[in-house]
């Protein structure tokens, strides 16, 4: 019985490390969102989202400027005209409304305009940070 007692003991001990090794990891948290790579994410927004989007100030094509989105209001940028959906959804874009609106747009804000996701968590984790890099 004395074998058998310490494999249960050295199996709880390592089940409870595990258990704590992934209590601590920050799991949604925005530290974890802030680890992107501003430069990778301005490669991935040169490639997916210049088509509809820029980052200068005041300059908006299909989709609206993303100048300056860190803090906005959705549906609030000047001169770009929101889907009622998006002006009602009453979103303040930081780390993780944006990341799950790239996510699935259309899912997050139904009846939003935007149509293009960005599926890989790497991708947006990249584009949010080179976006709040963008900060004035």
């Amino acid at each position: 019985m004395r074998n058998g007692t310490s494999t249960l003991t050295k199996t709880g001990a390592a089940l409870t490390a595990a258990l704590s090794a992934i209590a601590a990891l920050p799991l949604g948290s925005s530290n974890a969102l802030a680890a992107g790579d501003p430069t990778a994410g301005q490669k991935v927004f040169a490639s997916r989202c210049i088509v509809c989007h820029t980052t200068e100030s005041g300059v908006n094509k299909i989709g609206p400027s993303l100048a300056g989105v860190f803090g906005r209001k959705s549906g609030s940028e000047a001169g770009f005209n929101y889907s009622p959906a998006l002006k009602a959804a009453n979103i303040t874009w930081d780390e993780k409304t944006l990341d799950q609106f790239l996510r699935n747009p259309a899912g997050d804000v139904h009846g939003t305009k935007m149509f293009v996701n960005l599926p890989s968590s790497e991708d947006r984790l990249n584009v949010i940070a080179y976006l709040q890099a963008l900060k004035p």
